[in-house]
């Protein structure tokens, strides 16, 4: 297989609109967390400040770049153009102006908040129409386009899960709040993220390792267990039966291992000996993907049940695979797609700045160090009740999303 690269016929300026909205809302997502810690120290995950930094992270951060970097990849990995990719700057208005009104509701009034989560919603829903006609006029179905697909229908049952729990608050007279809420979680994360960093990364880890003639079939089994193990998890919320939840968790953790073993399989074919930082830093949190879900067994064995325990593995979750897989991914993309518009013609002409000289990797190795050591060590102080730890690494954790931030956007001025 080959690799090509990420040039698109996209207007670049579309999908940086959204990786800057997203850096943007992920500094703010840790200084809302910062300023919380001891809430987070005591376990109260569930409160209005908490639900406004956890989607500003997830949905501002998380889901507005994936948005972004979707208008970008999919024309190269499915050769396929974006249908009416003007409309897309809509999307982009309602889901980013939506998280601002949703995620300050969440925190100064959680009733009202379902006013923001439908301008998410709408946001949310022209994307998807968009990408369900673009994937459609595909006519190669790739181990990508499984992963794609499958994670964009978990979307759609995230946001209706969403949806559902916006209206409970406020009507407060929704049944089964509870199953939702669970669901909502595991669909977004595990499902949406999860399955959409699968499929995209067949394309990056090959294209930035420079592997050839690699076999995908391990996607194949990954998908249909990873799928599996989300339908039984999801269920169990609602049927309480605990061995339906083990076998759930039990069918996540063996397609994440397929997964990681059909990277590592791309990895061993790599011509390019000598990787960058910044994609050094996405694998390895494939592996802490990998080792979470396993953890994530063990509980559900022993029958742990404590919801402290369980938030501290969702956040550790979150912050390993979620976003280090993306912050470690923008570290590459970014200054690439910038260097593709302002340089990419001049080549040969005049002198032009080398790839290498748009990004820093000695900051990305400071950065990612430091990010890693500050995440370990917030764990390790809520699993312990350390108070001034949780305080300490949250804060580091601030400042080194603000100096990532500001790293990626002024690549932008250069």
């Amino acid at each position: 297989m080959t690799t090509g690269n990420i040039k698109s016929t996209t207007d670049i300026r579309l999908p940086l609109s959204f990786i800057v909205f997203g850096l943007v809302a992920f500094v703010v997502a840790q200084i809302i967390i910062f300023w919380n810690s001891t809430s987070i120290l005591q376990g109260q995950f569930r409160i209005p400040e908490i639900w406004s930094a956890a989607h500003l992270l997830l949905l501002g951060f998380a889901m507005i770049v994936a948005m972004g970097a979707m208008y970008q990849l999919v024309p190269v990995v499915f050769l396929t153009s974006i249908w009416r990719l003007k409309l897309a700057y809509f999307p982009l208005l309602f889901s980013c102006s939506g998280v601002v009104i949703f995620a300050g509701l969440l925190a100064i009034s959680p009733t009202q908040s379902i006013y923001g989560a439908a301008i998410v919603v709408i946001g949310l829903c022209m994307f998807l129409l968009q990408m369900a006609i673009t994937l459609r006029q595909t006519e190669k179905k790739s181990i990508m386009y499984a992963f794609v697909l499958t994670a964009l229908v978990m979307l759609l049952f995230t946001i209706a899960a969403g949806f559902l729990l916006a209206y409970s608050f406020a009507t407060k007279g929704i049944p089964f709040h509870e199953s939702i809420f669970y669901t909502h979680i595991l669909l977004g994360v595990a499902g949406w993220f999860s399955l959409l960093i699968f499929g995209f990364s067949y394309k990056l880890v090959p294209m930035f390792s420079l592997s050839h003639d690699y076999p995908t079939r391990y996607g194949k089994y990954a998908i249909c267990s990873y799928s599996m193990g989300l339908l039984c998890v999801s269920v169990s919320f609602w049927i309480q039966i605990a061995y339906v939840q083990a076998i759930g968790f039990l069918l996540l953790a063996i397609g994440f291992t397929l997964f990681t073993y059909n990277m590592y399989i791309i990895y061993r074919n790599r011509l390019k000996r000598k990787l960058d930082k910044a994609f050094v830093f996405s694998l390895f949190a494939i592996l802490l993907g990998n080792v979470i879900h396993i953890i994530a067994v063990i509980l559900v064995v022993i029958d742990l049940q404590s919801v402290f325990h369980w938030g501290i593995l969702l956040f550790s979750y979150i912050m390993c695979w979620i976003v280090f897989s993306i912050l470690g991914y923008l570290y590459k993309i970014v200054p690439f797609l910038w260097w593709t518009k302002q340089y990419a013609d001049f080549v040969g002409k005049e002198r032009v700045p080398t790839l290498k000289e748009m990004i820093n990797e000695k900051l990305a190795v400071v950065l990612f160090a430091i990010l890693t050591i500050s995440v370990v060590v917030m764990i390790g102080s809520m699993l312990t009740q350390i108070g001034v730890g949780v305080w300490l690494a949250q804060g580091v954790m601030m400042i080194v999303s603000m100096v990532y931030a500001l790293s990626m956007i002024l690549v932008l001025f250069k």
